[in-house]
């Protein structure tokens, strides 16, 4: 598979930095947010729940729209959609205003996400799907430290809003002016290759077999990123620097391990990349839960570094795997449920902690890791060599 026009690839790392610079601005805003509308910490839940739910539902409905209207159209419109959504957030005057904007952000950036990887996943080498995503993480980094800068400045928390709205404004123009070159042919009258339906996606056991994987592939990411640091702090007595510094470790090894593992899976294989990854991430896991000591330190980094590269290399494998006229379907799926994934999970570890102890966590992960290896095997097992099942 050839890399399209440098142009349009371009684009589309722009595209990946932007969709993760509003991700994670919320918790560097939230104090602001807060004390400007008089809330408990619980208020930010809701923004968060809300944010969540919409995103999961457009992910969902992403392909349908997308055999419908075509990539391209759907990109700027999302972008828009965020854009609006972030000028809510920094012009809202009441709680009431603030809350459904997070809707509209989700349901923007969730679209995004399921048509922006649906079209990487079928134009553009595996090895450039793992940059695109080590991208969403440089985003997801200088939001935060974007937002920081504005409030360290003595501006208000609307500003930074504001410059984030105007850098998903500037992707929604750059998408809506280079909306016929992001379609399949035949793709924007909903003719060739997209034209499956949701409910014959549905019907495939490798479609849920994608789902199910993405939602605990997710989850134990997200997981073990939003309780590493309690563990370790609480469970294991590292004090607030070294627990911090681990947890950094920990998200700092995706990122590298993406950037990394992109010059390694095109000589590798990805199916025997995503194999050895699976095993080394149980092993990790194992470490990190066996022992309270360095060794489970370096095994929280190894977790992470073997998770790299599985989010972008499953969704480069999706259109082999499951066929192109049903991908488009299947990839909205697998960001729906990798969304819930990442909400669902962390929340079950948090019942654990609170029914066994801190400490349990480690074995959850664990077994997470577990579960994670078994079903990228049975993925493995449904996907028959005459499907495409060959390295790329």
């Amino acid at each position: 598979m050839k890399a399209p026009a440098l142009p349009l690839l371009a684009l589309s790392y722009l595209a990946f930095i932007s969709l993760g610079l509003p991700d994670t601005v919320i918790g560097v805003a939230w104090p602001s947010i807060r004390d400007r509308f008089g809330l408990s910490q619980a208020g930010l839940g809701a923004v968060l729940t809300v944010g969540v739910a919409g995103y999961a539902v457009s992910s969902i409905l992403a392909g349908r729209i997308v055999v419908r209207f075509g990539v391209g159209r759907l990109l700027a419109a999302s972008s828009a959609f965020v854009a609006i959504g972030l000028f809510g957030y920094a012009s809202a005057s009441r709680w009431a205003q603030f809350v459904p904007m997070a809707a509209v952000i989700g349901l923007g950036s969730g679209a995004i996400d399921a048509s922006l990887n649906g079209w990487a996943a079928r134009h553009i080498p595996v090895r450039h799907v793992n940059w695109l995503h080590a991208c969403w993480s440089v985003g997801a980094t200088a939001g935060p430290a974007m937002m920081t800068a504005v409030l360290a400045h003595g501006a208000s928390y609307q500003v930074g809003y504001v410059l984030l709205a105007c850098a998903l404004g500037a992707m929604a123009l750059a998408f809506a002016a280079t909306r016929r070159a992001w379609e399949d042919d035949g793709a924007a009258s909903g003719t060739g290759v997209l034209h499956a339906g949701a409910a014959e996606a549905l019907r495939n056991g490798r479609v849920w077999l994608q789902i199910v994987l993405f939602f605990v592939y997710t989850g134990l990411e997200a997981g073990t990123g939003q309780w590493c640091f309690t563990l370790l702090r609480e469970g294991r007595g590292l004090d607030i620097e070294a627990a911090g510094a681990w947890t950094a470790g920990y998200w700092g090894s995706i990122l590298g391990g993406r950037v990394v593992l992109g010059f390694v899976v095109d000589r590798a294989g990805p199916d025997r990349l995503l194999r050895g990854a699976t095993v080394t991430a149980l092993a990790g896991a194992v470490l990190f839960a066996s022992s309270g000591g360095p060794l489970g330190r370096l095994g929280l980094v190894l977790l992470g570094a073997s998770l790299a590269p599985m989010f972008p290399t499953l969704m480069s494998r999706t259109p082999d795997r499951v066929g192109h006229h049903l991908a488009p379907h299947s990839v909205g799926f697998q960001v729906g449920a990798a969304t819930l994934g990442s909400a669902a999970v962390p929340a079950l570890f948090g019942l654990l902690a609170a029914a066994a102890g801190i400490r349990t966590i480690g074995a959850a992960v664990a077994v997470v890791a577990l579960i994670l290896l078994a079903l990228h095997e049975g993925l493995l097992a449904a996907t028959r060599p005459s499907d495409g099942d060959r390295p790329r």
